[in-house]
């Protein structure tokens, strides 16, 4: 079973290649996925790691969190899944009551 990683407070100029071999260092890695403003395309510091073994995964976030990775200190945990976040997002649109208007 596949464990999916969340690597966050990486250093903006850290690369998917670099965080990869960071992860293979402990097992099988799937994916690497940093995540980068829409306008800019600069890093946002934080990111997603795939690997093939839970127990290696779970292993990895052990030994990799807090650990220095490009002068900043990685917080790493067990990634959840996008829908348990609780919050759809968007705005509601259930308007009550009246108009606009001056009250005077």
């Amino acid at each position: 079973m596949s464990i999916n990683i969340y690597v966050g407070n990486l250093s903006f100029d850290a690369n998917e290649g670099e965080l990869k071999s960071l992860f293979e260092e402990h097992g099988a890695v799937d994916s690497v996925k940093i995540i980068s403003d829409q306008f800019t395309g600069r890093s946002r510091g934080f990111g997603f790691v795939e690997m093939q073994n839970r127990e290696e995964g779970m292993r990895a976030i052990k030994e990799l969190d807090s650990k220095d990775f490009g002068g900043r200190a990685l917080k790493l945990n067990e990634a959840r899944p996008k829908n348990a976040s609780g919050g759809g997002g968007g705005r509601r649109d259930d308007r009550r009551g009246g108009g606009g208007g001056s009250r005077w």
